[in-house]
């Protein structure tokens, strides 16, 4: 990530910790985006030179188990066993820990293994201690997006809609499930900073990037979790469950975040935007 995008934020973040304290911090932004490396490079600066003690969590590491995904498939509708749609994360979980968190009550933290979509055993959770927390920075590809209006659901957004969910009977369940439970996971966050791809079209390269990285990091005797990773084809298939809301949350988060940060495709900052307030181009 780049030294501007972190001097950026860390600039705005230090001025909402003095206003606020402890502050619950959205990080928003499209699948590779880097918001990841970003909250973990931001927490690293924060704590050297502001002595801030920080927290980072992932949307993704909520995301509900293997199983429990495969019965809601099952009882609402088969698109729900891929993980990431609204809908496929453990809200109740998440909401326990922050509030846990901002209570200075410490935590354990949940970890979601991608490489064999499931959630980690509870000896692989990171443990936070007790204590007075500055910020925590909740990250994830779809937080603080509003939900769709009804018509815009009418009609597919692509080939795996109209194959799969002709009937628009699983975008209408996403659908309610941002005007309900998420909608009151986004009520509660302070802040909302956004990264703002140049296009959906950008999204498969940066998240074929991340799933090369990913296979990098696996050594040969993890067989299992090698051949669980995504070929180009699977990976196209994969993210075609999120092109409707992306191209949502780059039309809408504009409108509902305090900090807007622009990408270009190879995610250097090129634009910075905040709510009614200024822009500069860079």
């Amino acid at each position: 990530m780049s030294e501007s995008i972190l001097e950026v934020l860390s600039c705005h973040v230090i001025r909402w910790v003095r206003e606020r304290e402890p502050v619950l911090l959205g990080v928003s932004g499209a699948q590779g985006s880097g918001k990841t490396t970003l909250c973990h490079q931001l927490a690293e600066r924060l704590s050297v030179a502001e002595g801030l003690r920080t927290v980072v969590l992932s949307l993704d590491d909520f995301y509900l188990t293997r199983r429990e995904r495969l019965r809601l498939a099952e009882e609402q509708h088969p698109l729900f066993a891929t993980r990431g749609p609204p809908g496929t994360h453990d809200l109740g979980l998440l909401e326990r820990t922050l509030a846990r968190l901002r209570s200075g009550l410490g935590a354990t933290l949940p970890r979601f293994d991608k490489s064999l979509d499931d959630r980690a055993p509870a000896s692989q959770w990171i443990t936070v201690a007790p204590g007075p927390l500055d910020l925590v920075l909740l990250e994830g590809w779809c937080l603080a997006v509003p939900a769709q209006a009804p018509t815009q659901l009418e009609e597919p957004v692509n080939a795996l809609e109209r194959s799969a969910d002709p009937e628009g009977r699983w975008r209408r369940q996403v659908n309610r499930a941002l005007m309900t439970e998420y909608r009151d996971l986004w009520a509660k966050l302070d802040k909302v900073v956004a990264l703002i791809a140049p296009s959906f079209d950008v999204v498969f390269d940066w998240r074929r990037q991340q799933e090369l990285a990913l296979r990098a990091s696996l050594d040969e005797t993890q067989e299992v979790e090698r051949r669980l990773l995504l070929t180009d084809q699977a990976l196209e298939h994969f993210l075609a469950h999120f092109e409707r809301l992306t191209q949502h949350a780059l039309r809408e988060l504009p409108r509902v975040a305090d900090l807007c940060l622009y990408l270009d495709e190879m995610r250097r900052l090129v634009r910075v935007e905040t709510r009614g307030a200024w822009r500069v181009d860079l």
